[in-house]
């Protein structure tokens, strides 16, 4: 995989754009895969690191704005991570990402060989 996997998620979305091959797209995905649990977890990290010097209010403030309020049921842990997945869908790298599974969609093309059509 290259080093950056955000370029990488780039890469494999413009390449998705010009094939027309299922076969080929397949291909693409398990690539695609890695990039993206990369990514999330770079940004999991991050948003773990940042979280440590706030306070639990100050936290619920950061998520609402994000768009992920700290729901009542939900543990400080898991306020985390819903404000990751939240902070993680902006990006071009998820762009990219949600770009790569539509087109393999369009293709009836998905990562588990046993449910390809």
């Amino acid at each position: 995989m290259e080093a950056n996997p955000t370029a990488l998620l780039l890469d494999l979305a413009a390449q998705a754009r010009r094939v027309t091959d299922a076969e080929a797209l397949h291909d693409l995905l398990p690539a695609g895969h890695r990039a993206w649990c990369a990514v999330v977890a770079e940004v999991q990290a991050g948003v773990d690191r940042e979280s440590l010097s706030m306070s639990d209010a100050q936290l619920a403030e950061r998520c609402a704005a994000a768009g992920a309020p700290w729901e009542q049921e939900m543990t400080r842990g898991e306020a985390v991570s819903a404000l990751a997945f939240a902070t993680w869908d902006a990006p071009p790298a998820a762009m990219a990402y949600t770009e790569l599974g539509e087109r393999a969609a369009r293709f009836e093309v998905c990562l588990l060989g046993e449910e390809r059509t």
